[in-house]
């Protein structure tokens, strides 16, 4: 019997775990538009900027990392900082258990207590399972950037989907739509 998971926030003691599970998806596939893979520290930075500025979470079983969900940065201009884009990443052996759910389930909460209103994950194409999990916790498709990413020789177009974040009462800078 699998032990329980535990969604937990991510510490830059992760960063080696968490990479592991990334390399395969810059390497491999066209899931992630890098087209080198960070190095450990580098990625430990952007975890710790993840963690102070929305915010960072890891899924681990059995004291080992299986998954990870972030938000960052949707644009730089000021207008947009109460919006959000997340990612999640679950390792090969873990899919279709629930993971991605669990983790932007959390994600989610979090980044609302802080005051964000609306999430965005933008999914390389083709990829059927993760357009399958952001449908599943509520996205919904709002337009596709067309050959705008190019790796292994070839363009990539990109579905983009938006999720409204629940409201927590979070202060999120007042204005009259509030």
């Amino acid at each position: 019997m699998d032990q329980p998971i535990y969604i937990r926030p991510a510490s830059e003691s992760d960063a080696a775990e968490l990479l592991d599970i990334y390399r395969p998806f810059v390497e491999s596939t066209a899931a992630s538009f890098e087209v080198e893979t960070p190095s450990v520290g580098e990625f430990a930075a952007r975890i710790m900027k993840s963690v102070a500025d929305w915010q960072w979470l890891v899924a681990e079983q059995d004291e080992r990392c299986i998954g990870y969900a972030y938000g960052t940065s949707h644009r730089a201009r000021a207008a947009y900082q109460w919006s959000v884009e997340v990612s999640a990443y679950v390792h090969p052996g873990h899919l279709r258990r629930g993971v991605g759910r669990m983790l932007y389930t959390q994600l989610f909460e979090d980044l609302a207590r802080r005051g964000y209103r609306n999430a965005y994950a933008g999914i390389a194409l083709p990829n059927d399972a993760s357009i399958a999990l952001h449908r599943g916790v509520g996205f919904e498709y709002i337009g596709t950037f067309k050959s705008v990413g190019r790796k292994f020789d070839r363009w990539h177009d990109v579905a983009w989907y938006q999720r409204p974040l629940p409201d927590l009462g979070a202060t999120n800078g007042g204005g009259e739509d509030d």
